[in-house]
């Protein structure tokens, strides 16, 4: 029984292990993309407490992320929208939703076209902070962007 136990753990080592390569589609036009596991240019915004309006400091982010796009144009990009964990699972994943629509229509009044833009609701199911105090709440208060191929 204990072997067949670190036979378990060794294979979950290597295919965690195999998993960490980093890969990249390489064709004309993809010298910006990000190569997979690096940090992706595009920078997240926040939000304030159950809300998923797009203030000052939002919109001067999406700004930059817009800027980056017009001059990455083979880029697409998806709005993951995130929530802290207060709240129900279902209203957290419907404020997820409005967050991440939100921040596309910002990004299309920028001039990003429609179709290099969609996004997903997680929730609260994928907290960058994973504590349970307001500095963690805020963090994961958010719309994080992921480029997609």
């Amino acid at each position: 029984m204990r072997i067949l136990r670190v036979l378990s753990v060794l294979s979950l080592v290597m295919v965690l292990g195999a998993c960490s390569c980093r890969t990249r589609k390489v064709g004309p036009g993809d010298e910006n993309v990000p190569v997979a596991g690096e940090a992706s240019p595009i920078r997240d915004v926040n939000f304030a407490f159950d809300s998923y309006v797009i203030d000052a400091t939002a919109k001067s982010v999406l700004q930059v992320n817009a800027d980056w796009l017009s001059k990455n144009p083979a880029v697409k990009v998806q709005a993951e929208g995130h929530c802290d964990e207060r709240g129900t699972n279902e209203y957290n994943m419907a404020l997820g939703a409005k967050r991440a629509q939100a921040a596309i229509e910002v990004l299309r009044s920028l001039g990003i076209a429609a179709d290099r833009l969609s996004s997903i609701s997680y929730g609260e199911e994928l907290p960058l902070d994973p504590a349970h105090n307001e500095a963690a709440w805020a963090k994961n208060r958010r719309d994080h962007f992921k480029t997609v191929q």
